[in-house]
């Protein structure tokens, strides 16, 4: 399935988000009413509260079209050629030099319109 076609959406779908809704929010709570316990305890339902929302998320219409999407993004990311080290570095450096000249050139300008004004504005 592509990620643009639109899944059919059940009548459930309003009820699952709001199930979600609240999972996520009892997590919210949990990492509130938990905080003088143990960390693993309270990390560990924190993970569960939201896998249960995310996981009732997911059941959802737009649910799936997201992760459809998701799993497409996935496969054109590795698809991407990188650029290798010594490119990378080439790149930089011409970038640097590229700023620092570019930087001359405005300060140099900046230079010589004050001087201008200074001329103009201030009587010998």
């Amino acid at each position: 399935m592509s990620a643009q076609e639109q899944a059919p959406s059940s009548s459930f779908d309003a009820i699952k988000w709001i199930l979600a809704i609240v999972a996520l929010a009892a997590a919210v709570y949990a990492n509130h009413y938990l905080v003088d316990g143990s960390v693993l305890v309270r990390a560990g339902v924190i993970v569960a509260l939201v896998a249960v929302g995310l996981g009732i998320g997911f059941t959802t219409a737009k649910g799936k079209t997201g992760l459809a999407f998701a799993k497409e993004s996935r496969i054109e990311a590795r698809k991407v050629v990188w650029p290798t080290r010594a490119e990378t570095i080439q790149t930089t450096l011409i970038i640097i030099v590229s700023v620092a000249l570019v930087s001359l050139l405005l300060w140099g300008m900046d230079a010589i319109i004050v001087r201008i004004i200074n001329f103009l504005t201030i009587k010998g």
